[in-house]
């Protein structure tokens, strides 16, 4: 068997020094090349569009971002690596076991469970992007691809979301970034976060600091923190707004 390219994703660094020393224990069986380790996800997707690794084994309890957000993010590459999980909490090894797609390990990781990881991992596709859709929690940033490169908006520094064709363009204070999401998808997993106003748009609750009548155009229009320009509010969608936003009392 050819060794397999991998990278180790743990914040923890006595966990990492273990992964490595449990692989050189089972080399012989299933031969491995590490070929980096990373103590977050950040680092991580620094590491991948560098070191190109075939398999990830991925912590999924880490600070910033955790093991599934990482997934995620990968699974809307073109290419991806292979991906074990690593977990010491038995509710995510659980749910992986129900969904039947992911291969995890838990904390402790003994030599033979990792032995057969590797050899299932040889053989297996990535995990369904839907898969970890269904795992984990809502994500804390959206990934851009820029030049072929991964760049991570923060979901808290986005002022509001548009829809232009079949991409959605992300706008925060500082500039915009193209996504490729469904304002749909979006507007499901970040229900709590952003509020739709016009069929294209979503805004971000904590961000709206106001609103100003256009009597020409017969229609209300939304005052965003950080952003210029109004944005307007559909006929349709005031009355959600209305009620989402300033409390049913507002007048029409």
């Amino acid at each position: 068997m050819n060794p397999l390219a991998i990278l180790i994703v743990d914040d923890e660094a006595p966990a990492r020094t273990r992964l490595r020393d449990v692989l050189g224990d089972i080399a012989a069986r299933q031969p491995t090349h590490i070929v980096g380790m990373a103590a977050n996800g950040f680092e991580a997707l620094r590491l991948i569009e560098e070191l190109k690794p075939e398999l990830l084994l991925i912590d999924i309890q880490m600070p910033g971002m955790n093991g599934i957000e990482l997934a995620q993010h990968l699974m809307r590459q073109p290419e991806s690596p292979r991906i074990v999980f690593v977990t010491a909490y038995d509710q995510y090894a659980v749910r992986a076991f129900e969904l039947n797609a992911i291969d995890y390990l838990l904390k402790p990781v003994r030599a033979e469970r990792l032995a057969l990881a590797l050899a299932k991992a040889r053989v297996s596709q990535p995990p369904p992007r839907e898969v970890l859709d269904k795992m984990a929690e809502p994500r804390r940033h959206l990934a851009a691809s820029e030049r072929g490169r991964i760049t991570l908006v923060p979901v808290a520094e986005i002022l509001f979301l548009k829809a232009e064709l079949k991409y959605v363009t992300a706008f925060t204070a500082e500039r915009d970034f193209l996504l490729d999401e469904s304002l749909v998808q979006l507007e499901s997993e970040f229900a709590d976060r952003f509020v739709r106003i016009h069929r294209n748009c979503l805004v971000a609750r904590d961000k709206v600091t106001g609103f100003e009548r256009d009597d020409e155009a017969e229609q209300w229009l939304v005052k965003i923190q950080g952003y210029p320009e109004r944005l307007a509010v559909s006929r349709r969608q005031w009355p959600t707004v209305r009620t989402a936003l300033l409390g049913s009392e507002v007048g029409e």
